[in-house]
């Protein structure tokens, strides 16, 4: 995902995308405390995700 693409979004739209990565997150993290975690790689990109679009939602004016 790429900040120039979250930009486009409206307020509502960045909540709900950030709700649905943290839930995202969660899983990952019950994923590789049983040992069924993949892709590895992905917890990673998730957690980028989740603060590229609190840096955008912060730099945006509430509206």
């Amino acid at each position: 995902m790429k900040a120039q693409e979250l930009l486009g979004k409206s307020p509502d739209e960045l909540k709900d995308e950030l709700v649905s990565l943290k839930k995202e997150q969660f899983n990952l993290r019950f994923q590789k405390a049983s040992g069924q975690l993949e892709n590895t790689a992905r917890e990673r990109q998730v957690r980028r995700d989740i603060a590229r679009i609190k840096t955008v939602m912060s730099s945006k004016p509430a509206s």
